[in-house]
């Protein structure tokens, strides 16, 4: 949940990895990249905290804000096919170019409109992975889970959580056939391993708007949607700004 920071200076602030922390903005005339969001009469800045900084601090307008450690515990999967678990020179270069694609995807957000945060989740399934446990592929480590997956039949249909402008479409080889929607102000959220896309790239959609359908494409056990949200470029937790009232919980 969203955690409300008030001007105390002795106010110890600390957040889970993958939360969003509020804090209160002093002076509007800062210029900054941070989503802010008004309520009532004050303004806040929606700061996104990192997985990989657990147990340090980040500063934040002078605040300095603790980083839990947490332990969200591990996820064990088999891929039979062991071509997509050891990669081959060429694969390694094709995954590598398309990592950076999905990076300045990741840089190009608009500052047009600002997201409301009323996110509604984007398919009707079962959560078979939640954000941040520990990953294992064939018993080898691998990167943290920083994302949601919900276990769906193939040609589930997959909506737009909120509105946005899709950025981003692609067939990769981790994820598959994939989107980035562009929510506006560093908010974007990225959808993996989908059988059917139903939308174009600069397309702007509504909430609740069909983008696509779970299919396994990509590296995958089973059908399913890998959803990502990121703020700032920082994979935060989706589970979070689907709650009711998201951003009521600040007050």
């Amino acid at each position: 949940s969203l955690i409300l920071v008030t001007n105390n200076i002795y106010a110890s602030i600390s957040g889970d990895p993958g939360e969003i922390i509020a804090i209160k903005v002093n002076n509007e005339n800062i210029v900054t990249d941070n989503l802010r969001i008004k309520i009532k009469d004050d303004v806040y800045e929606l700061i996104p905290l990192p997985f990989n900084k657990q147990g340090e601090s980040i500063l934040v307008n002078n605040k300095s804000i603790l980083i839990n450690k947490k332990d969200f515990g591990e996820s064990r999967i088999k891929i039979e096919n062991t071509s997509m678990v050891s990669l081959s020179e060429e694969d390694s270069q094709r995954a590598y170019k398309e990592s950076q694609i999905i990076k300045n995807a990741l840089n190009s957000y608009t500052t047009i409109y600002k997201p409301e945060f009323n996110f509604i989740q984007p398919v009707e399934g079962i959560v078979s992975s939640r954000y941040g446990k520990r990953r294992f592929i064939n018993d080898l480590p691998r990167s943290p889970h920083l994302a949601l997956d919900i276990a769906a039949l193939s040609g589930s249909k997959i909506v737009a959580p909120a509105k946005g402008k899709i950025i981003l479409i692609g067939d990769f080889f981790y994820s598959g056939n994939f989107i980035i929607i562009d929510h506006g102000y560093g908010l974007l959220t990225s959808y993996s391993h989908l059988s059917k896309v139903n939308v174009v790239k600069n397309q702007f959609v509504e909430q609740g708007q069909k983008i696509g359908e779970v299919g396994s494409t990509g590296r995958v056990t089973g059908p399913h949607l890998h959803w990502t949200v990121y703020l700032n470029k920082i994979r935060i937790n989706p589970e979070l700004i689907i709650q009711e009232d998201f951003l009521k919980s600040l007050l």
